[in-house]
């Protein structure tokens, strides 16, 4: 059944290959992102092809943008049923080197954006008696990760938010669970040495990295009818990384 999604950090990434996951299986897809030129280049891609996808340039750590964001999108595609709480940053140093800057750029984007997102769309969910709401975590969340003290933290941190919006809101028809992904080939990924790379595929029991598509297809089945009796849960897409 055609549903229309939010995904944030729509426009690069994961977030890219979750928007058009959740294209080809049929749903509506609101891209929310901070990188217009990327984000409409996106849209006019899908729209070329006959999806009903649409671009709105909002940074998530801004409730108000949020909010307005949220109104747009109902009002474009006449309702909101599942959020994508995609968007994330890094800002890398040891506890000793990071700036109070680095520590607040990550919690703004990492755990208040999805604070504001959630707050902000939470009533079109409620108001349908139906939806979905999937998390961006992390392993680093789960195991923590050298000089990620701010990365770790709001990892973490949703994983907590989102049990606690399991509890609120499944009475309402609403699940909320989190995704934990491991090393996943991105961009990031792809100006890093190879010597780096292969260490990071060794690590992994699988012996390779994971595809973007892989995590659009856990973020797809959460998403789906056929989830709806996992709640609160933190589904790890590593490989076996953390075994």
């Amino acid at each position: 059944m055609n549903k229309v999604a939010i995904i944030t950090g729509g426009a690069a990434g994961i977030g890219r290959a979750t928007v058009l996951r959740f294209l080809r299986d049929g749903h509506s897809v609101a891209i929310w992102d901070v990188q217009t030129e990327r984000g409409l280049a996106l849209e006019a891609e899908c729209r070329a092809q006959g999806l009903p996808a649409r671009f709105f340039q909002v940074n998530t750590a801004d409730y108000a943008a949020v909010l307005e964001a949220a109104r747009q999108t109902a009002e474009a595609f006449g309702r909101i049923d599942i959020l994508i709480n995609n968007a994330g940053i890094t800002r890398d140093a040891t506890l000793k080197k990071m700036t109070p800057e680095q520590w607040e750029q990550v919690i703004g984007v990492n755990l208040t954006g999805v604070f504001n997102c959630t707050k902000a769309v939470y009533p079109y969910l409620e108001a349908r008696g139906w939806g979905r709401i999937i998390t961006a975590a992390s392993v680093v969340g789960l195991y923590g990760n050298f000089g990620q003290t701010n990365y770790a933290a709001t990892k973490a941190g949703v994983i907590g938010m989102t049990k606690v919006w399991a509890r609120e809101f499944g009475r309402k028809g609403i699940t909320a669970n989190a995704v934990a992904p491991g090393f996943i080939r991105t961009e990031m990924v792809d100006v890093l040495p190879d010597s780096v790379v292969q260490t990071m595929q060794e690590k992994a029991p699988v012996g390779r990295l994971g595809t973007v598509e892989e995590v659009a297809a856990v973020y797809a089945f959460l998403a789906s009818e056929e989830a709806g009796f996992i709640n609160g849960a933190t589904i790890s897409v590593d490989g076996g990384l953390t075994l």
